[in-house]
């Protein structure tokens, strides 16, 4: 997420040292063990078996049975969540929402140096599936539950957990879209924190940034097609299938969406441009396109970068192809999976549009299920940046936080529809190369879980007061 970005703002300082033998710490790598060797891929693995197993230590932690919440549906018996309630003292001060998802990316064994489902301490880092995506952050928050109940803190704001399954696979079953429509009570919260925020270390192994995701973008896919009566290879005439589609995805791969800006990517592009390690070029032409975002030629230079090119606009690229039915025939059939990630506040539909229009007349495009909500960008609130500036002073001085929109897509976008601001929490750390997340390998750095646990559990109580 984060590799290519920061170079240009670095501000990089020694890793803290903290020792990893406290009785706490000890009793969170239980979790965090049990939580990643649980597997919870959609082909094979089971959700509900991870949220049961965190509602039974909750359980054990003194929560009573009306404050935790098991669920999932007839049709995805292994695709259920957990949502838990620690009651706050004042009852004029909406509550706040923890989030994470259970689910993990696929993961061959043959594939893999280690077993991708046991955890494996080695180099410093924790190896297996889900060390980072998202398990790090979901065991973060279930750890801190328990240790709120087992030390008698009150919190004055509620607090509420909820791990869900279906964030890695866009056809699933998605928890946080079900609790979203069904649910919305159990979840209401002034406010939620989730994964997206983080922070990035050199290749020498120190803290460069940190960020915290205010606003992303929202995922959706299409289908182009073309169909024809095809007929014998040997007598090849112009209205081909193949070339057809071609033609319409080489239209989608020249065209640009207009640079767009909200708030939070205005404040992070100031924040470069007014960088001293910032290049000259590079700063002014930032300074150009938020003057006009209109300015070709200044989007032109800052999309080299493909970070930058991503976050100035909505993106459309070819994932995936299928055609014709035969060696010795013309296709009859042509289809493409086009991946849009879409910039907050456009449509599903408008893009559809624009997509139909580069495509021409005879290639169909539709919108694939589901169909994703706007994103809906959360304000640069002072109440939520402030109190991550000053937890971070305190677990990581001298470090520079930079207010970020995810290029990706997170489950945060189905609570921004129904009105809770969504924001990624920086402490967790991670290398230039991404830890192999959705990759081979992945892992998370030891010193940072343990590191980025005690920032998460000290901004959870600076929120709740």
């Amino acid at each position: 997420m984060f590799a290519g970005i920061f170079g240009l703002v670095a501000l990089a300082v020694a890793l803290p040292a903290s020792a990893q033998d406290r009785p706490d710490q000890k009793a969170f790598r239980d979790l965090y063990k049990q939580l990643v060797e649980t597997n919870t891929t959609l082909s094979s693995g089971s959700c509900t078996l991870a949220a049961e197993q965190i509602a039974a230590r909750l359980k054990a932690a003194g929560y009573p049975d009306k404050d935790i919440t098991l669920f999932s549906t007839p049709e995805h018996p292994k695709e259920g969540g957990i949502v838990a309630i620690l009651p706050g003292s004042d009852r004029t001060k909406k509550p706040m929402l923890l989030m994470g998802h259970l689910d993990v990316v696929e993961a061959k064994r043959a594939d893999w140096v280690r077993d991708p489902f046991t955890l494996i301490e080695e180099g410093g880092y924790f190896y297996a599936r889900g060390a980072a995506d998202d398990k790090s952050m979901s065991a973060i928050w279930a750890d801190a539950m328990v240790r709120f109940r087992t030390t008698g803190y009150t919190p004055k704001r509620t607090i509420k957990l909820a791990l869900t399954c279906g964030e890695e696979t866009t056809f699933a079953f998605n928890g946080a879209q079900w609790l979203a429509a069904n649910k919305p009570d159990l979840i209401a919260a002034e406010f939620a924190l989730n994964e997206g925020g983080g922070g990035q270390n050199t290749k020498q192994g120190k803290h460069e940034v940190l960020a915290i995701q205010v606003g992303e973008k929202a995922a959706q896919n299409y289908t182009l097609a073309v169909t024809n009566p095809g007929g014998h290879s040997s007598q090849p005439v112009p209205d081909n299938a193949i070339y057809q589609l071609a033609d319409a995805l080489k239209a989608v791969q020249g065209y640009e969406f207009p640079v767009k800006f909200t708030d939070t990517t205005r404040a992070f592009f100031g924040a470069l441009a007014g960088a001293p390690t910032t290049p000259k070029p590079v700063s002014a032409a930032i300074a150009r396109l938020l003057a006009d975002p209109k300015d070709a030629e200044a989007a032109a230079l800052l999309s080299r970068d493909k970070t930058f090119h991503s976050t100035l606009r909505t993106t459309c690229v070819a994932t995936l192809l299928n055609a014709g039915h035969a060696e010795n025939a013309l296709p009859q059939r042509a289809t493409a999976n086009v991946n849009c990630r879409i910039f907050p506040g456009e449509t599903v539909q408008a893009t559809l549009a624009k997509l139909q229009e580069l495509a021409g007349p005879k290639v169909t495009v539709t919108a694939n299920a589901p169909i994703r909500p706007v994103a809906i960008p959360p304000a640069l609130d002072p109440k939520i940046l402030g109190p991550a500036k000053a937890v971070a002073a305190k677990h990581f001085p001298g470090l520079a936080m930079l207010p970020l929109m995810s290029t990706g897509a997170t489950d945060g976008i189905f609570y921004e529809a129904i009105g809770i601001p969504v924001y990624g929490a920086p402490g967790l750390f991670f290398d230039q190369d991404g830890n192999g997340m959705h990759g081979l390998n992945e892992r998370i750095g030891v010193e940072s879980l343990y590191a980025g646990r005690d920032y998460l559990y000290d901004l959870a109580k600076a929120y709740a007061g």
